[in-house]
């Protein structure tokens, strides 16, 4: 079952399909390629919020759906749920 979706291959977070628990290895889908891609989640991650694909240092930018969405303000590892604790806007 895919558990998470990205939009494309330059995308640097995914978006859960359903909840994802901490400690479970969910399955992602690439739906630009359909390639499938796994990820251990650090944390629960609820559906409709982002999961990490790749490590984001402070100041980086996130990418979702091919857009900048943000500036990275702690850092974020791979499997981490991405959400208000770890990303600003920059429009603020």
């Amino acid at each position: 079952m895919i558990q998470f979706l990205i939009h494309e291959k330059a995308d640097t977070v995914g978006v859960a399909t359903v909840d994802i628990k901490a400690g479970e290895t969910a399955a992602g889908l690439y739906m630009d390629s359909q390639d499938k891609i796994d990820i251990k989640a650090v944390h629960d991650i609820p559906l409709g919020h982002k999961i990490a694909l790749v490590e984001h240092k402070v100041d980086e930018s996130v990418i979702k759906y091919g857009h900048d969405i943000g500036k990275v303000v702690e850092a974020i590892g791979v499997g981490d749920h991405v959400h208000i604790q770890n990303l600003k806007t920059k429009r603020w």
